[in-house]
């Protein structure tokens, strides 16, 4: 009977049940959505405060814009006027003060050339020419000549403060100098349109170099308009903008950005907060957002407690088990969850069987290819053997023999054998037998060469620079035997006129990777140059065409010199040193249980 009643709740350990449950005690403050709503209307009445307030801040520079851009086309139309009169600085001169007496708006008007001293400009005759070279206005400008907005507090003509609006001139795309329109401080200021109910409000307007231009007048200092650590220059990127910041006077307000002249100039507005409606909405949005946070704690508070403990504390442990699995923990197979929820609890389960059967089968895996390769190794030891076998026969044969010819034909056989058998020691002595430590081969082979050339009472000196250079088998023997027939060569023709020692060079290295190069050099004192057409050269020639590589060779200044450039050939396991690459999806995380 009670069997039957626990088969029939064995729904409640599944893990949708449970999560439904806990999570059921986590939304009951649904309720309080409309909370959340009356948050939601109060950001969106702040955000359109803020709209407002930067079409007021604009709508107050309008009229200031309006005389920067007119400026800004004034001083490009006057180029192609001042570029027809820059011959005659007085004509010049005069075709600008009557531009500025038609006008009424610009205080003066020049062209600057690159050295600084100006004759076309609208001031009167007798200040001309006027030397700006050591203005900081022509120097700015020749450090980066482009179109700008500048402003003086003091003007070079007028005395007067002014802004400055520069376009640079150009003839057949050589840069003469700049243009320059002159508006008062004052005159500017004088625009900017200040709606009812907008008290203590101020307007400021700044270049894209971040140089105050205009002011409102309702301070002596600038400054104190600015937020504190807050730079004009960082304020263009973030285009139109309203944030809330303390002013350098010491008053917390609400700033708007936004261009006058794009990428030119740009206005800064500085609002009390009453003024700018924002304040009235800080208690309604504490108020709404102090209960619906509680409230979401608690309810978050008790949903992550749920899924902690449902679901993810066991995937943890799973997770652990399996990384451990991954990275080489093959010693036994993870044990299944206890207390977890069913569906988990299939996972862990399904996880456990799946790692036994992998456990099993790399075991016989692992056991086939150990094996497979004591047989392998046995063969080439096999091989070796044999090998060594016959160099001993043929040494041997050679004792019996008392035609030079003879010997020297068997010595060069015992030889090639002998370089056959290193090979093939190396090949069961290696870890990997699909490769072969060439450097290790070539060096051992050398070794032998030269102990039997010091052993016939010959003085001889032999210099290796071999560098470590892991090839496959089928590369390794042609270029071990080519070794073996070019240094016999060297050997035989080694020689010194001078009656120091002769000596024998060979070098192995990679001079860029995929590429082998191998080396032997002799000295040959007055012997004519090496290299006849007998077997060694043959067998040299086959062994370079089956390493598809290149030889060369060179006689100079008493040396024989034989090059050997060839492609290296790897396979995956040659080429890494980690046969087992394992990957993991996901890092650990602090606390788990690994």
């Amino acid at each position: 009977m009670w069997r039957r009643i626990t088969d029939r709740l064995d729904f409640t350990r599944r893990l949708g049940f449970r999560l439904g449950a806990l999570l059921s005690v986590a939304i009951l403050p649904i309720g309080l959505i409309s909370l959340v709503q009356n948050l939601h209307l109060s950001r969106e009445a702040e955000r359109s405060a803020e709209i407002a307030l930067l079409g007021r801040t604009a709508s107050a520079a309008a009229g200031e814009r309006a005389l920067l851009q007119s400026a800004l086309g004034s001083a490009d139309a006057l180029g192609p006027a001042v570029l027809e009169s820059l011959d005659r600085p007085e004509l010049c001169a005069q075709l600008l003060r009557n531009f500025v007496q038609r006008s009424g708006t610009y205080r003066h008007a020049a062209f600057v050339p690159l050295n600084g001293v100006a004759e076309c400009i609208s001031a009167p005759q007798e200040m001309l020419p006027m030397d700006l070279s050591n203005t900081q206005l022509v120097q700015d400008f020749l450090q980066a000549p482009m179109t700008t907005v500048v402003s003086l507090s003091t003007g070079p003509v007028s005395g007067e403060p002014i802004v400055v609006v520069m376009q640079p001139l150009y003839q057949n795309r050589e840069l003469l100098g700049f243009t320059a329109l002159s508006l008062t401080q004052e005159l500017l200021r004088s625009t900017h349109a200040m709606d009812f109910g907008t008290e203590g409000a101020r307007i400021l307007t700044f270049n894209n170099l971040g140089h105050i231009l205009n002011a409102d007048g309702g301070t002596d200092d600038p400054e104190l308009l600015l937020p504190q650590g807050v730079s004009l220059v960082s304020l263009l990127g973030r285009g139109e903008t309203t944030f809330r910041a303390q002013a350098n006077n010491g008053e917390t307000r609400v700033f708007t950005v936004v261009p006058v002249v794009p990428g030119l100039v740009y206005a800064l507005g500085s609002w009390s907060p009453r003024i700018a409606g924002i304040g009235v909405f800080q208690l309604t949005r504490f108020g709404a957002v102090l209960l619906p946070t509680a409230l979401w704690v608690v309810s978050l508070a008790v949903a992550y407690f749920a899924v902690f403990r449902l679901v993810l504390r066991h995937i943890t442990v799973l997770r652990g088990q399996m990384r451990r699995f991954a990275i080489g923990n093959r010693d036994s197979a993870p044990p299944v969850l206890e207390g977890a929820p069913t569906e988990i609890t299939d996972v862990s389960q399904t996880f456990h069987n799946m790692a036994r059967i992998l456990i099993r089968d790399e075991e016989a895996m692992e056991q086939a290819v150990a094996e497979k390769t004591v047989l392998l190794k046995e063969v080439h030891h096999r091989v070796k053997n044999n090998l060594q076998l016959i160099a001993s026969i043929i040494n041997m044969q050679s004792r019996l023999i008392h035609h030079d010819d003879a010997k020297r034909v068997l010595r060069s056989v015992q030889d090639r054998v002998s370089a056959l058998a290193t090979i093939y020691r190396n090949l069961y002595q290696a870890e990997q037998l699909d490769a072969v430590e060439a450097d290790q081969l070539i060096t051992d082979i050398i070794s032998q060469l030269t102990n039997v050339s010091q052993g016939a009472s010959r003085d001889l000196q032999v210099d290796l620079n071999i560098q470590p250079l892991t090839m496959l088998p089928d590369q390794a023997v042609p270029l071990t035997l080519l070794a073996t027939e070019a240094f016999t060569n060297a050997l035989k023709y080694a020689d010194s006129p001078l009656g120091s020692a002769p000596w024998v060079r060979v070098s192995l290295t990679s001079p860029e990777p995929g590429r082998g190069l191998l080396e032997i050099e002799n000295s040959t004192g007055d012997q004519p140059q090496q290299g006849g057409t007998g077997l060694g050269s043959q067998l040299i020639e086959a062994f370079s065409m089956q390493l598809e590589g290149e030889t060369s060779s060179r006689y100079v200044d008493g040396s024989y010199l034989l090059s050997l450039s060839f492609k290296l050939t790897h396979n995956s396991h040659v080429s890494g040193n980690n046969p087992r690459q394992v990957v993991l999806t996901s890092a650990a995380r602090a606390g788990s249980r690994h």
